[in-house]
């Protein structure tokens, strides 16, 4: 029997929970005044376990936090199989943290830890929703900025309630808001005819009707230019297929960007439009003339921003002139494309804080990055 005020966490059982589960930020931050909830069938398709791709090669268990009867926090553990395989502790994590009453985050925190600890997990890292591909870190500065597709939302109380309960700082993740104008592309400084210096540049856009082929480079350059990087995990044929299968609606070749050399793959980058410029004013879970005035939207392709959600040059250039130029090339054609997309502002995300090379290139664009999400971490002894 449970006294009042006490705070119980308890795994979800059900479908009911599960829907509880997954609607519960919006539930909980919809008073926020900066907070704009995402659709709940949106995050059904991340969470769900017969949605989700990450559940082809990850396993997870969820959580609750209820006082008086009432649910006030989530979490998720969970372990991908494919994090196993790299060397170092066994290492699970933890996701989908979201709370106001910090009392409950660590009672969610230790659940996590006691469910990862029990199936032979020796590190705790996170939040990520739910692999190294989803929504990723807790936010620590940004909350009045405008929400962008992919990027959880949190109360500023919420990271130092990570800390309090023990765990420490592992990486900062960096987000900045790129203009589409001529400005933005005389402070990037890609000479006029340098694809003709260097000779068997060429750059092209998604191909519609060789869509699981374009899938495949996607996802071959992304694997291996970020092989080795810190809390790095590949993406898989099926996660990338289904990304690109979600975003067909919307996705225009443009979007895609890839760079060859002499006709060979070398450099990718993959742009999705913010789906909050759209729903802003339909909520989470639509009425049925919400969901007209949204697909009238999609339709219209009436998005003002983008983000870039993948983006990687090949291993093999390491140490060449290429290597320096392509990523700054890259970038080059993102603000051309915006010329003939409607995006006003593309957003660089996800980025180290001790990425250096890719920091210096964005910020002389954008000199201060206009989010960051933080990592956390923790040894179970």
């Amino acid at each position: 029997m449970t006294t009042p005020n006490q705070i119980v966490v308890s795994a979800v059982s059900g479908a009911r929970q599960l829907s509880l589960f997954i609607k519960l930020p919006r539930l909980l931050y919809n008073d926020q005044p900066s907070y704009v909830p995402p659709l709940d069938m949106e995050q059904r398709d991340m969470l769900h376990p017969r949605r989700s791709p990450f559940f082809s090669h990850g396993t997870a268990c969820y959580f609750l936090a209820w006082r008086d009867g009432k649910p006030i926090g989530r979490i998720s553990a969970q372990i991908d199989t494919l994090a196993l395989e790299q060397p170092g502790p066994r290492t699970g994590f933890f996701g989908a943290l979201d709370a106001l009453d910090t009392d409950c985050v660590k009672p969610l925190l230790d659940a996590a830890t006691s469910w990862l600890k029990a199936q032979g997990i020796e590190r705790i890292r996170g939040p990520w929703t739910l692999n190294y591909h989803g929504e990723s870190g807790t936010m620590i500065e940004g909350q009045m900025e405008p929400p962008m597709i992919g990027t959880g939302w949190h109360p500023a109380t919420l990271g130092p309630a990570i800390e309090q309960a023990g765990f420490s700082k592992a990486m900062d993740l960096l987000s900045y808001r790129m203009e589409t104008s001529p400005a933005a592309e005389q402070a990037n400084r890609i000479p006029a005819n340098l694809r003709q210096r260097l000779g068997g540049i060429t750059v092209r856009g998604l191909r519609k009707d060789h869509i699981d082929e374009d899938a495949d480079i996607l996802r071959s350059i992304y694997n291996d230019a970020w092989e080795g990087t810190w809390g790095n995990v590949p993406i898989t044929e099926i996660e990338i297929r289904s990304l690109l299968k979600a975003l067909k609606p919307v996705l225009r070749p443009e979007q895609y960007v890839l760079v060859e050399f002499k006709g060979e793959p070398v450099a990718i980058a993959l742009v999705i439009p913010n789906i909050f410029d759209l729903n802003g004013d339909v909520g989470g879970a639509p009425s049925p003339l919400g969901w007209v005035k949204l697909a009238s939207r999609l339709i219209a392709h009436d998005f003002y921003s983008a983000r870039v959600i993948l983006l990687g040059v090949k291993k093999k250039l390491a140490g060449t002139a290429l290597s320096a130029i392509i990523p700054g090339l890259l970038i080059d054609e993102l603000m051309k494309r915006g010329r003939d997309l409607p995006y006003r502002t593309i957003e660089l995300g996800w980025v180290l804080e001790t990425n250096m090379p890719i920091r210096n290139l964005i910020e002389r664009i954008v000199p201060v990055p206009y989010k960051r999400h933080r990592m956390y971490e923790k040894l179970l002894s």
